[in-house]
């Protein structure tokens, strides 16, 4: 049985890290369900929205909706769960729907905090564009020249992003944070990274 299901896209990583949010008939969040093991020593608390189904066994509550949320504190419109009356459609099956608009709603929800991140030129996305393309052209017919190619790349990125790196380090850490649509602390590890220093967040 899965903990939980996460979503996250390469630009943000855990910035942005989306899940299916459970309501409860009330309007409140529930704690994840705890399950014992087989061994019954160890048990782990399971928040996957599956799990809310409002069996006793363990005692689960109920989900009345489902929700889009994200790491960032974003959190999207609530669906309700659609159940069968008669009692015979799992409840895993009649929660998919709401599951699939949440995942919908939190990509809707990255694609604007992607337009709010700083623009680059537009000459410079294009060439960034075609480089991408070549070396996975590249790599159908030679792998190996395919990550020298990366490699190029990466080597690049440090020479050019150290400069950069300690000169952002210098503005105020929002401000850096919102231009790249990261959370503080994940923008200055990456200024770390680049720049060559010491991060400890």
């Amino acid at each position: 049985m899965e903990n939980d299901e996460t979503w996250m896209s390469d630009e943000f990583g855990t910035s942005h890290e989306g899940r299916v949010g459970v309501l409860l008939a009330d309007g409140t969040v529930p704690k994840p369900v705890y399950f014992d093991s087989a061994s019954g020593t160890v048990g782990r608390g399971i928040s996957h929205w599956s799990v809310y189904d409002g069996s006793t066994h363990p005692t689960r509550p109920k989900a009345d909706a489902l929700r889009p949320e994200c790491s960032c504190g974003w959190s999207g419109a609530a669906y309700p769960v659609e159940r069968d009356p008669a009692g015979e459609q799992p409840f895993r099956e009649g929660g998919w729907a709401a599951a699939e608009r949440c995942e919908e709603d939190w990509d809707r929800h990255i694609g604007t905090v992607r337009d709010t991140t700083i623009a680059l030129p537009p000459e410079l996305e294009v060439l960034l564009r075609s480089v991408g393309d070549a070396i996975e052209r590249l790599s159908w017919d030679s792998p190996a020249a395919a990550i020298k190619a990366a490699r190029s790349l990466e080597l690049i990125a440090q020479r050019t992003a150290y400069g950069a790196a300690h000169d952002a380090r210098d503005q105020e850490p929002a401000e850096v944070a919102a231009a790249l649509g990261l959370t503080p602390d994940h923008a200055q590890a990456l200024l770390a990274r680049f720049g060559g220093w010491d991060f400890y967040g």
